[in-house]
């Protein structure tokens, strides 16, 4: 089972946004996946998504409902296979506070080379935070199509049908 954290600063607009939109479209995909999220910064530990970004995912028909605020700790990261940070600060802040993770950029990773980043909106109106659903669900359909494609690969490869 693939296991992906995503992350940005206060793990209360760009990275929740992110494991609700994933959570959602990898369970409609058929793909099985522990999905989680988590913030760079301390501040907001245990808080909920804030309202623009609860606001903006219930638009599109995602819940961030349930999100509470973590904090991306060294424990926290051994326990996924992928980490995707939404912007090079929160990578780099991942390289300085967790030596040795995985992390990498989620855009490029999802195999979007423009934006490489996906941009904080708090101190943005109500459009920012529509960019970023716009931008998550992008990236999340892309993982979904290479998750997909090496699937049916090995597939091929083993001379299976599914």
């Amino acid at each position: 089972m693939k296991r992906i954290l995503f992350v940005c600063m206060g793990n209360i607009c760009r990275s929740p946004v992110a494991e609700a939109i994933a959570r959602a479209e990898f369970s409609r995909a058929g793909i099985i996946a522990d999905i989680a999220s988590a913030g760079t910064e301390r501040f907001h530990v245990g808080d909920p998504a804030d309202p623009r970004s609860v606001a903006s995912a219930r638009r599109h028909g995602y819940d961030l409902g349930r999100h509470r605020a973590q904090l991306a700790t060294p424990v926290l990261l051994r326990g996924f296979d992928t980490v995707l940070a939404m912007d090079h600060g929160n990578l780099d802040e991942l390289a300085r506070t967790c030596p040795g993770n995985p992390a990498q950029l989620f855009l490029p990773f999802a195999g979007i080379s423009s934006p490489r980043e996906v941009p904080d909106p708090y101190h943005g109106g109500a459009d920012d935070f529509e960019r970023v659903v716009e931008l998550v669900r992008a990236g999340v359909e892309r993982m979904i199509e290479r998750l997909a494609m090496a699937h049916n690969a090995g597939m091929q490869a083993t001379g299976s049908s599914a």
